[in-house]
């Protein structure tokens, strides 16, 4: 078993406490920097023009494209099962590598493929299509020239920290690996072990990079270090033998055919012994290393307090609330739609016997009815994941109705596991595999069994599963006309405006009839998007605290405390991205209306429908022009 992990973050967490500045001593020569070489020795793009004639050359480049941040992120190549050719080569069995020059290179090789791509005349409107939005993607993926902090995330694009309390490499990999690792040959179980035996590496690697961010002042809030500890000292509380990386793992090898139990055996205490090695040492190592870090954190909540934050927040807000609007601007929307939301709900609520308090109040005391309440047991959990299959069966059967394109992937509902419900979100969703041997998923947390009322369950599955996430994003998968980036374009405002746009879409296509309270809920999961505007400009661009923001995203929706603190910490690490569901939805309603209004008894909502998702996730700009030329072309026939 490898131990140099040790001696590299040991040395790295000295880094960490020395004064930010230039002089901070760099990582030690290991195996690691060994690695950086070989990263900065690679040709600058994948060249597919030669390997591959017969490829086009635009389609050249946007296959360099999805090399490089596949190559940057086999995990996720993982997750999707893309094809090997697009990924820079095998890479089931390799980690991704943050350490500072990697990522950076990363970044490089991005926009020089945009310098690329922009020098290219293209004549096609297909072409001008791919070429405008391929640019933009990069851009996404590259994260502002002026920060090399953070890292970059194939769903957000440049996320501030690379270590904190819900995403970043030391959750989302390990995670990954447990969900979409599949193991149904020798060569899988060679491989899965050999990434176990690479944490080591992998480890090193974020810790560098977390250093380097450190150097320059770039600290998670003390509150979000704190988090980000006991939910990494609960990733190594089991033993080896008990850790989810362990069991999938052995579950899986002791399936495949050919592999006898002496052998299954032996692979398995391989596995133990690289989970108690490097994996469990390194973070361990970095759980003593965010301690000390803690001493030097802020305890302001913001962006705002890190260095040069305001210009991070200004690009984050353009990058996924996807607009123009001003932080202000956008601040004060969102008061304006509390307001008209809160309306709406008052008068379902005083029409069912509900009048004493604020709407936030009403909704509090409704959320502690036994009636909305499942069962704290497995039994009633059990019972909250039928009823959540039950009202996706329901609604499928419904979709033909306003939708002409099925995708050809199914959905799948699963409980978070217990160890990243504490800092996990309510509902998330992952993406299928390409060759659909592994279903969308539609993740729901159980840790707090009030906090998910049944009233409120019908709307997130529609924005989880169908018409929402599920629907849009795997028939953006199912595209394959597309460049390979373009069929995981994660745009924020695009991919979560849809999502909130399809629970209206469920109250339109009736879902909601002769249910009251399941209406309510779906109004509250509006006004929570709403209060998102509101406390994210309030926390990055205002100087909220973290508890004023709390507060007032509490008393505002009636949300159990155990949620709104999980959503607040979230924004607190993941800036501007709360604001792309209302902007999105919004854009998207505002959109639909004016295609409306000029097409008359033309419009056709099964149309649009095709029109706004079969282009793929594009950004607003980008689906304004689609629907302008649409709505033109309908009027002339």
């Amino acid at each position: 078993m490898k131990s140099i992990v040790q001696g590299v973050l040991i040395t790295a967490i000295a880094g960490l406490l020395v004064a930010c500045g230039d002089q901070a001593t760099p990582p030690a020569e290991s195996k690691q920097a060994d690695t950086e070489k070989q990263e900065l020795a690679k040709p600058s793009l994948p060249n597919h023009a030669e390997e591959q004639p017969a490829v086009p050359p635009l389609q050249a480049i946007f296959d360099s494209s999805a090399a490089v941040l596949f190559h940057a992120r086999p995990h996720y190549a993982t997750v999707l099962g893309v094809d090997e050719s697009l990924a820079g080569g095998a890479y089931n069995h390799r980690l991704d590598n943050y350490a500072p020059v990697v990522e950076a290179r990363m970044r490089a090789k991005l926009r020089e493929i945009n310098r690329q791509l922009a020098a290219m005349e293209v004549s096609s409107q297909v072409d001008r299509d791919n070429q405008q939005v391929m640019i933009n993607l990069n851009r996404y993926f590259s994260g502002h020239e002026d920060f090399d902090i953070g890292y970059i995330d194939l769903w957000m694009g440049l996320s501030p920290f690379v270590v904190n309390q819900i995403n970043g490499p030391l959750i989302d990999v390990p995670n990954y690996m447990v969900s979409n690792q599949k193991i149904n040959s020798l060569k899988d179980a060679q491989d899965y072990l050999q990434r176990l035996d690479g944490y080591d590496a992998f480890l090193q690697s974020v810790m560098a990079k977390l250093s380097h961010d450190t150097e320059q002042g770039w600290i998670p809030p003390k509150v979000i270090i704190d988090k980000t500890i006991a939910g990494l000292e609960a990733f190594i509380a089991p033993t080896a033998t008990k850790h989810p990386l362990y069991k999938t793992f052995t579950s899986q090898v002791l399936a495949i055919e050919g592999i006898g139990k002496e052998q299954a055996e032996a692979m398995s205490q391989e596995a133990a012994e690289h989970i108690n090695g490097g994996l469990y040492a390194g973070y361990r190592l970095i759980i003593d290393a965010l301690r000390q870090l803690r001493e030097r954190a802020t305890d302001e909540s913001g962006i705002w307090a890190q260095p040069n934050g305001p210009a991070y927040y200004a690009d984050a807000v353009k990058m996924l609330g996807d607009t123009d609007l001003s932080p202000d601007e956008i601040h004060q929307l969102g008061l304006d739609e509390v307001a008209r939301i809160e309306a709406e709900m008052d008068a379902i609520l005083v029409a069912n016997g509900h009048t004493e308090g604020t709407v936030g109040e009403r909704m509090l005391a409704i959320n502690d009815d036994p009636q909305f309440l499942y069962e704290d047991s497995e039994a009633g959990r059990a019972q909250l994941i039928a009823d959540l299959n039950g009202y996706i069966e329901e609604i499928n059967v419904r979709m033909p109705e306003l939708f002409a394109t099925k995708p050809p992937y199914e959905v799948e509902v699963r409980a978070f596991p217990k160890a990243r419900q504490a800092s996990a979100p309510g509902g998330m969703y992952s993406s299928p595999k390409i060759d659909g041997s592994q279903p969308g998923i539609y993740w729901i947390n159980l840790r707090d069994i009030k906090a998910n009322a049944k009233f409120d369950l019908k709307t997130l599955t529609y924005h989880e599963a169908n018409p929402g996430h599920h629907w849009q994003i795997a028939l953006n998968l199912a595209q394959d006309s597309l460049p390979m980036v373009r069929r995981i374009a994660p745009y924020n405002a695009y991919v979560e405006g849809w999502a909130l746009y399809s629970e209206l879409v469920a109250k339109e296509m009736g879902m909601y009839e002769g249910d009251p309270y399941g209406d309510l809920g779906r109004l509250k999961a509006e006004l929570f998007r709403a209060v998102r505007l509101v406390v994210d400009t309030g926390l990055h661009h205002k100087k909220w605290s973290r508890e004023q923001a709390i507060k007032y995203m509490a008393e505002t929706t009636g949300t159990v405390d155990s949620d709104v603190v999980a959503e607040i910490e979230r924004y607190m690490v993941w800036p501007g991205q709360a604001l792309g569901y209302k902007l999105g939805m919004i854009k998207i309603v505002e959109l639909r209306q004016q295609a409306q209004e000029a097409l008359g008894d033309q419009f056709d909502i099964k149309a649009f429908h095709d029109l706004v998702l079969l282009g793929g996730a594009v950004p607003m700009a980008v689906l304004e022009e689609k629907v302008d030329t649409w709505v033109a072309a309908q009027q002339v026939q």
